[in-house]
């Protein structure tokens, strides 16, 4: 189906990241370092609003479907979000992005319910650093529930690896090591400012074209991306099993390729992970007969997408901290 999700720039939208909640339970150095603080009155979106979300956008050409948070499987209904998302059939891929500390315990039923893709949060091979990054000395659980995803049935199980400076930069050839005999997609993810992290952010920033050079100079090819692929540059070796990623949103010409769009664990669409505010759908949410006026103001509010984010002028939007529309 083609995509009825088409901007003023002429880029097409085929995959949503749809938060389900912004609580998370780790304390990640470059998104929560204090931890979850809860908001007042704060209502996440219900499982009959996620479903009319799902089905709005599947009825527009969308066919892929990201569940983010914060945490997302801290909703006791993950399973029942599952479900609901994977019964339209338009969804083809449905994903979630998890820190993966129930995935050993529960990924079984995700499988079951019909998820088809995992991403899970990985910043350091290193027991110890791991635990200096999350705020949590869960490692071998991690690592535990990454074996227990391919123990499920799924083929390839993609890592989230937020590349900085004097933290893991370094550390190209352990990773590589690691992905020689397992089907993982390892994506080094550049370090973004927000606006409460923008110290940080000076202080370990490092462009992921360091990374491309060394790939390159070792035998790694860059690979061609589908319609509804994220914006990761993929590569890949024949003597990997695994294969590397590249999500660079500073490099010139990034957003080109945008084929994105998110909303809010609150119900508001955001037209970048960068921009302003977020336009309210929660009014339309409300009973199904409402959905082609659903349908309407999303393609209508897709026209005001501008046609970059503006990162490299320091501007970060309201964009507070990553957990906060789902990264």
């Amino acid at each position: 189906m083609l995509s009825q999700l088409t901007d003023a720039f002429d880029r097409k939208f085929y995959y949503l990241r749809l938060s389900i909640t912004d609580v998370c339970n780790f304390r990640c150095t470059y998104c929560l370092p204090d931890g979850y603080k809860p908001h007042d009155n704060t209502r996440f979106l219900s499982l009959d609003e996620i479903r009319r979300v799902g089905r709005a956008f599947a009825e527009l050409g969308t066919d892929k479907i990201r569940l983010t948070g914060g945490e997302p499987t801290l909703r006791r209904d993950f399973v029942d979000v599952i479900a609901a998302l994977r019964d339209n059939p338009a969804i083809r891929q449905l994903a979630v992005t998890t820190n993966g500390y129930r995935m050993a315990r529960d990924v079984e039923s995700w499988k079951a319910a019909g998820l088809t893709s995992i991403n899970v949060s990985v910043d350091s091979l290193d027991a110890r650093q791991f635990h200096a990054i999350t705020g949590q000395d869960k490692f071998r659980q991690v690592m535990d529930g990454i074996d227990a995803g391919f123990a499920a049935g799924f083929k390839k199980i993609k890592v989230n690896t937020v590349l900085m400076r004097d933290v893991n930069d370094a550390s190209l050839s352990t990773f590589l090591e690691w992905i020689r005999i397992r089907p993982i997609q390892l994506r080094f993810i550049e370090l973004m400012e927000t606006g409460e992290g923008s110290s940080l952010f000076r202080q370990h920033h490092v462009s992921g074209e360091v990374i491309r050079r060394q790939l390159l100079a070792s035998g790694w090819q860059q690979a061609e991306r589908s319609h509804s692929d994220g914006p990761a540059q993929v590569f890949t070796h024949p003597d990997y099993q695994g294969e590397i990623g590249l999500i660079m949103p500073y490099e010139k010409d990034f957003c080109l390729s945008c084929n994105r769009l998110r909303v809010s664990a609150v119900g508001n669409l955001h037209l970048c992970l960068f921009g302003e505010q977020g336009i309210s759908l929660r009014d339309l949410l409300a009973d199904d007969a409402q959905l082609d006026d659903l349908k309407d103001r999303i393609q209508e509010k897709l026209l005001m997408k501008k046609q970059t984010h503006f990162l490299h002028q320091g501007n970060s939007g309201i964009t507070q901290n990553l957990s906060f529309i789902g990264g």
